[in-house]
């Protein structure tokens, strides 16, 4: 059944596929694109209506398990302003609806520094806070200045600072309420003095490969080394359907880190500044032989065993079934509990 399109860009029985990065089928009940701030009244009307709510940017961090039974708002919110500067920094407001590898190079291009570690991650800048991302040994939440969102259960325009939006690993206050706000727009404070890091694995090498010296590289050269460990780990989604790293990397005590290395001598561990140690999702689904598992079209990409795959018309149920084997697969055999990344609807 086609979509119907309705007044003011709202769509019923709304084709999701195009809307998540796995590319699975489902159907939402109603769809609205929200192109500009001058539409949020007419949002909040629309929101008495339903029964449900989700937010989304591009959808890379979202699976659908079946249809949506409600409405799905798209922010494409667009604009990049430049608030202040010094001879230190800059501090930029940025539509929450831009896509979040073209504001890292374009906040590049204008040197301002920063986010370079962070190129070629999927999504929106407005999804950036609420998973504070993080790769390549930075997160968003130490360049993170404020953002401004809408309530969308009061109607009313709220201001977060950093310390409100409690930013843990691939945590924030959003992510306990999720859909009750609608992120705008999101500031940043990036510096106007390249300070790399360049000390995560593969980055200094990728340099050298690249033509770049690894003592002393600019930061398009930073990103564009990035951008090339992250192709040969994850695949375009534009390609294979997936949203990255599925599982989230486990944290656990010493005691039980010491516990496990010591039936496991080769499990990688990596101590964290509050004392705990970050284990390798990655190493824990590889040794329970999962890299490059394929059931029909739902599989686990061959280069990287924390990569869900869907190779063609896997649907969002098959997906999570695989993903519910290989969490009971890992607990099984180390103890350790692997906790999703991407959002899972319905929850």
């Amino acid at each position: 059944m086609p979509d119907t399109i309705l007044p003011m860009e709202i769509r019923k029985n709304a084709d999701l596929a195009g809307f998540n990065s796995f590319g699975t089928g489902a159907r939402a009940t109603r769809l609205i694109q929200l192109r500009s701030v001058d539409q949020v009244p007419s949002l909040l009307g629309e929101l008495k209506q339903a029964s449900r709510v989700l937010v989304l940017g591009v959808g890379s961090n979202v699976l659908f398990k079946r249809d949506f039974d409600g409405l799905v708002v798209i922010n494409q919110l667009k604009g990049k302003r430049i608030l202040a500067e010094d001879e230190n920094s800059a501090t930029l407001d940025i539509a929450a609806g831009e896509n979040w590898h073209d504001f890292v190079r374009w906040s590049l291009a204008q040197e301002f520094f920063g986010l370079e570690n962070l190129s070629l991650i999927p999504g929106s800048v407005g999804a950036a806070p609420i998973q504070n991302i993080g790769a390549y040994g930075v997160e968003l939440e130490r360049y993170f200045e404020s953002l401004s969102a809408i309530d969308l259960a009061s109607g009313e325009q709220r201001e977060f600072d950093r310390a409100q939006c409690r930013f843990g690993y691939r945590d924030s206050c959003f992510k306990a309420q999720p859909d009750r706000y609608l992120i705008v727009s999101v500031r940043f404070r990036l510096d106007k003095i390249l300070h790399p890091v360049l000390d995560y694995a593969g980055i200094r090498e990728m340099l050298v490969l690249q033509g770049a010296n690894p003592e002393s590289p600019d930061a398009l050269q930073i990103s564009d080394a990035i951008s090339t460990l992250r192709v040969n780990k994850l695949p375009p989604p534009e390609l294979i359907g997936n949203v990255g790293s599925f599982f989230k990397n486990p944290l656990v005590s010493v005691q039980r880190y010491s516990r496990i290395q010591a039936e496991f001598p080769d499990m990688p561990g990596y101590r964290q500044p509050e004392g705990t140690y970050k284990l390798s999702a990655a190493w824990l689904i590889e040794q329970c032989g999962w890299k490059g598992y394929r059931n029909g079209d739902a599989g686990v990409y061959e280069r990287h065993a924390l990569v869900l795959v869907n190779h063609g018309t896997a649907t969002g149920e098959q997906i999570w079934q695989l993903a519910s084997r290989i969490r009971q697969s890992v607990s099984g055999k180390f103890g350790i509990e692997l906790e999703p990344e991407p959002r899972v609807i319905p929850d």
